[in-house]
């Protein structure tokens, strides 16, 4: 699991301290910090958020496309817009991703 500065923003916003820390303690266990060119990771987001993308949904399209990992989201509304915005890299829901990798 690849974890960008995105991710550690949305979780530090979090109120329930409970919910932040055990987060904060699975990204630390089973994540990946992306490292990369963030000139570029900032302006392909800036691209979708001119597209019509929110800052957020942006900022996690661009790093999913930058480092090449499949991006997976609950958001139905944000995944169709991945579709006009033709994303460069696989994206789904958690369930899709399941069928897709044979897991059950």
């Amino acid at each position: 699991m690849l974890i960008s500065p995105a991710h550690l923003r949305e979780i530090e916003a979090i109120s329930d301290s409970f919910e932040r820390i055990e987060l904060q303690i699975v990204l630390n266990e089973l994540g990946e910090p992306i490292t990369g060119d963030m000139s570029k990771i900032r302006a392909r987001a800036e691209d979708l958020v001119s597209s019509g993308l929110g800052v957020a949904d942006a900022a996690h399209v661009a790093f999913a496309e930058y480092s090449g990992a499949q991006f997976i989201s609950c958001d139905e509304k944000l995944l169709k817009k991945c579709l006009t915005h033709k994303i460069k890299v696989w994206y789904g829901n958690p369930v899709s991703f399941c069928e897709k990798e044979g897991l059950k």
